[in-house]
């Protein structure tokens, strides 16, 4: 079975904005995470990224720029010597009470009716608490990284996070935990 890792976008593999990525030129990737995909795509794993994009929803963007900003997270991550398997996103607004908004776990569902497979076995990386929470529900071995939102949601969930592995960035979390445990 392929070794799984899913991961949250912004606050995970980019600098976050309290504004919302609305362009490419926005998207300002952390380097250490382009140097973490690299070495887990050289290590065998199959990585997607599960992120919740409700600027779709509020209008401050469409699907296409989401595209264009994905076009440049794609190119950046394969020029680095990384691979995406996937991207799944979630277009809704909060109150639209769907599904596939984290803290819900549908999007890390789709990602396992796509890979016709549960997700026992994957580990989920975010920097929120909803990103806990979505890999709780859907089975996943859930990381918090302390950049993007991570430090304040360590704060703030302590006392929840007791069993939660904690990594200062997601190169951190892949080098000192993921490829060890996976050797």
């Amino acid at each position: 079975m392929d070794r799984l890792i899913i991961l949250d976008r912004d606050g995970v593999i980019n600098i976050d904005s309290e504004h919302y990525i609305k362009s490419p030129e926005e998207w300002i990737p952390y380097s250490e995470s382009l140097e973490a995909i690299r070495i887990l795509t050289q290590h065998g794993f199959k990585i997607f990224i599960a992120t919740n994009q409700s600027g779709i929803g509020r209008q401050y963007f469409d699907e296409k720029m989401l595209s264009l900003i994905h076009r440049k997270m794609i190119d950046l991550i394969n020029s680095s010597g990384g691979h995406l398997s996937g991207i799944f996103y979630c277009p809704h607004l909060p109150e639209d009470h769907c599904d596939c908004r984290k803290p819900k776990p549908g999007l890390l569902y789709q990602i396992a009716a796509h890979l016709k497979r549960p997700l026992l076995d994957a580990v989920f990386i975010g920097d929120s608490w909803r990103d806990i929470q979505a890999g709780q529900l859907a089975g996943c071995e859930p990381i918090l990284v302390r950049t993007g939102n991570g430090e304040s949601t360590e704060k703030k969930y302590a006392s929840k996070l007791i069993n939660i592995k904690v990594f200062d960035n997601l190169l951190s979390a892949t080098e000192d935990y993921l490829i060890v445990k996976n050797e």
